[in-house]
């Protein structure tokens, strides 16, 4: 047991550590870390005597973009997109705040999602107060921090490392800094426990990149979402709220991403981010409501009065929705004024709403539809712009809105404005634009202090990171800390023991192939492909952490050690196993099946969702490789299944319907592809590489022919990329039109290219 000093010592210095993780002092007055602002809630500490607003803006630079621009110590950063076609790449660009002058910007290509036209940057970056970091999430998932000046610290390619999904809408929203976190939001198909698609919430280490908790607060979701949380102190540690796919508005510890409560509201996506006001949570949503037929509501919800940290997530009553209107909004957010609720409508309207009550006081047409953008606040007036193009500032009286200034601006306006320092940032998708105001002074408090409660005694062990990704020869260190039941950091452990442990749950019975020895997991040279949890104990309390040994090329697979014993609910009479565990997605997505007497992947049909399925087989740093597998389509002469791989973030794909091998990224950004006629039912040896010269440009060669045939020699088809990916995991790929015809893969092989 913990010595009654050191535990008192522990709590002492870790609360000094927690106390205050606003970092909070003058020099953060003129700010704008995050695209909500100081309380998350849209509205600017900003004061000004004598304000007057010019409608030429003082400058502008060319970037496209949907989002909000952060600021910190002068500096801009902000997520955009520029090019044409195949040569449109996100950016993230930091400006002078004052000149709009560049000083820096990094560039990342769209690979393999499935977002379609231009949308892109529909999201934010943010900035640590303390540190001055820029944390961002590009369109497909990759997660990325920076130094201020611009130095990459970290990335995630949470596609590839974590199975986040991408949708044709492209929405990504924006992380949040929490502490010693950063905290981002996306939709995922993982492995084991974390396989089925679900909206998750994952919290990293800021500084180090580290997993250190990843929640799952909410059910299956029926669309995407971007919403970004908003957090507060409650309960005695911090929480925060935001809306999921499933419909549901979510309340989760911040500290350690326990999910608290819940409150389901529609049968589609929340994409809006909720506001705090006293002891409730006000949230506006677009899709049909669970409990009547119409579209669209805002509801303000109570908030439990206590919470027993011990139980597991409890599901609110419609009791305790306090009020609604019919204000519909899928995805503006509203901002919160004293007792006042402004939010703009779907259809263009901006409302005034009672946050005691929900009555609608006023409301005034501003524009035909709105989508994405939301209104800021600041020293009396309302900064709202509208899809089409309109920007207005207006002043919010009792009983209406006086417009002050109305600007129509080129390009749709989809981000939300920024004010810091006596200067207005507004981004449309034709380019960022700066006004500087005219006044006679600033006035502006600090941003607040964020008490995160006394900890308690200690209640369980966490391992930082607490999901592990090994090749054969490689190993990872570990951080552990004794963690109270609230999620504050009692102490650091120096040593845990671990072992391996198989949940009771698991449907997967299976290990990880590595050992625990110091604080340390290493797999050795000869480890298998593998997946598993670990238990450990240190005096009363216990931990657990998951992990993935995943083979070095080259590596092959051809599923004849798999046993056939699962009774399908789906084919009466039918058996199958599931597939390499590691694989991720790969258990909800494929199923080992006997066919012909030889073992075969065949894509599963039972879920709509999972039509397109891609699981990634690999490590995402893999390059130069060779990826062959044998592949077959299903169908009929009206509809045919497509089957393909993935090989350093291409897609090559046999394209039944269309007889076509097709090599992709995206989809809307590289599609070259060759006739070739696809017979379903027929086996077919698929084999891709990928070269990439010195200067980065790439050439993806595919080839295919009729399994029993010998290879050809020349390659089917080759397709060059400039500025190409370097990298990536390999992967397999089915496509079923509305789950209805399968796809098979078998006799899978990576090599190293020659």
């Amino acid at each position: 047991m913990f010595k009654s000093l050191q535990y008192i010592l522990s709590i002492a210095s870790v609360s000094l550590i927690f106390s205050d993780l606003g970092f909070s002092d003058s020099h953060n007055k003129f700010q704008w870390f995050s695209w909500r602002g100081p309380d998350g809630n849209g509205v600017s500490y900003e004061k000004y005597k004598n304000w007057k607003f010019e409608k030429n803006p003082s400058w502008s630079y060319e970037l496209k973009g949907r989002g909000t621009p952060v600021i910190a110590d002068g500096k801009m950063f902000v997520f955009g997109y520029r090019g044409e076609g195949v040569e449109v790449e996100e950016v993230i660009v930091c400006l002078n705040a004052k000149t709009g002058k560049a000083e820096w910007e990094h560039s990342f290509r769209d690979y393999i999602s499935d977002t379609i036209y231009d949308r892109y940057s529909i999201g934010s970056a943010a900035i640590d107060p303390q540190t001055k970091n820029v944390y961002l999430q590009t369109t497909n998932g990759l997660f990325l921090a920076f130094t201020s000046d611009g130095k990459k610290l970290w990335e995630h390619s949470m596609m590839e490392r974590f199975g986040r999904l991408t949708f044709p809408n492209g929405r990504t929203g924006a992380p949040i800094v929490e502490g010693d976190l950063v905290i981002m939001h996306c939709i995922t198909s993982y492995w084991g426990k974390q396989g089925p698609a679900r909206d998750r919430f994952y919290g990293f280490d800021k500084i180090s990149g580290r997993i250190v908790w990843v929640s799952e607060p909410g059910i299956a979701p029926k669309d995407s979402s971007f919403s970004t949380p908003i957090v507060e102190s409650r309960y005695g540690t911090r929480v925060f709220y935001a809306g999921t796919g499933d419909g549901n508005l979510v309340c989760v510890n911040a500290l350690n991403g326990k999910p608290l409560w819940r409150f389901h509201m529609s049968y589609g996506g929340v994409n809006s981010s909720p506001i705090i006001y006293n002891d409730s949570v006000i949230c506006p949503h677009g899709k049909e409501n669970i409990d009547t037929t119409e579209e669209g509501r805002m509801v303000s919800v109570k908030i439990p009065k206590s919470i027993d940290f011990k139980s597991d997530q409890v599901v609110l009553e419609p009791s305790s929705e306090i009020w609604r209107n019919e204000t519909v909004s899928f995805t503006s957010s509203p901002i919160l004024v004293k007792d006042k609720v402004y939010q703009v409508s779907k259809v263009g309207e901006l409302v005034c709403v009672d946050a005691n009550s929900g009555e609608i006081l006023w409301h005034k047409k501003l524009g035909n539809d709105n989508l994405h953008s939301s209104p800021l606040y600041c020293d009396g007036k309302l900064f709202v712009p509208i899809f089409g193009g309109k920007f207005y500032i207006i002043e919010p009286e009792d009983n209406g809105a006086k417009v002050l200034h109305e600007l129509q601006l080129e390009g749709n306006l989809i981000g939300s404005p920024t004010i810091c320092e006596g200067r207005l940032y507004l981004h449309t998708t034709k380019a960022l634009h700066c006004w500087n105001f005219s006044h006679d002074g600033i006035e502006s408090t600090e941003w607040p202090k964020q008490e995160s409660g006394r900890v308690g005694k200690p209640s369980e062990i966490r391992a930082v990171p607490t999901d592990i990704l090994l090749q054969p020869g490689s190993q990872e260190s570990f951080v552990f800390h004794a963690l109270d039941e609230k999620g504050h950091v009692v102490s650091k452990i120096d040593k845990v023991g671990f072992s391996k442990f198989i949940p009771p749950t698991a449907k997967v019975k299976t290990e990880m192939d590595a050992t625990f020895k110091d604080n340390l997991i290493l797999a050795s040279n000869e480890a298998k492909t593998s997946a598993g949890a670990w238990r450990g104990v240190s005096d009363d309390l216990v931990g657990l952490f998951r992990g993935r040994v995943l083979d070095k090329i080259p590596f092959s697979e051809d599923l004849e050690s798999y046993k056939t014993v699962i009774d399908s609910k789906i084919d009466p009479g039918e058996k199958f196993a599931y597939p390499p565990l590691p694989w991720i997605g790969a258990r909800f997505k494929w199923e080992v099946r006997n066919l012909d007497g030889n073992n075969v992947l065949r894509k599963t049909l039972d879920r709509v969702l999972f039509q397109r399925a891609m699981t990634f087989i690999g490590h995402p740093e893999l390059s130069n490789y060779t990826i062959q597998a044998d592949v077959m389509t299903d169908g009929n002469r009206r509809i045919k299944s497509d089957v393909g791989l993935v090989n350093q973030r291409y897609l090559i794909v046999l394209k039944g319907n269309a007889n076509l091998l097709e090599v992709s990224s995206n989809q809307e950004r590289l599609k070259v592809s060759v006739p070739f006629k696809v017979k379903y039912k027929t086996w077919y040896s698929l084999k891709t590489r990928v070269d990439v010269d010195d200067g980065g440009n790439a050439l993806v060669k595919a080839k295919v022919w009729p399994k029993n045939d010998d290879e050809p020699v020349k390659w089917t088809i080759e397709v060059p990329h400039k500025k190409g990916h370097i990298k990536g995991a390999p992967g397999l790929f089915g496509f079923s039109p509305q789950s209805q015809k399968p796809v098979f893969v078998d006799n899978i092989s990576i090599t190293p290219s020659k």
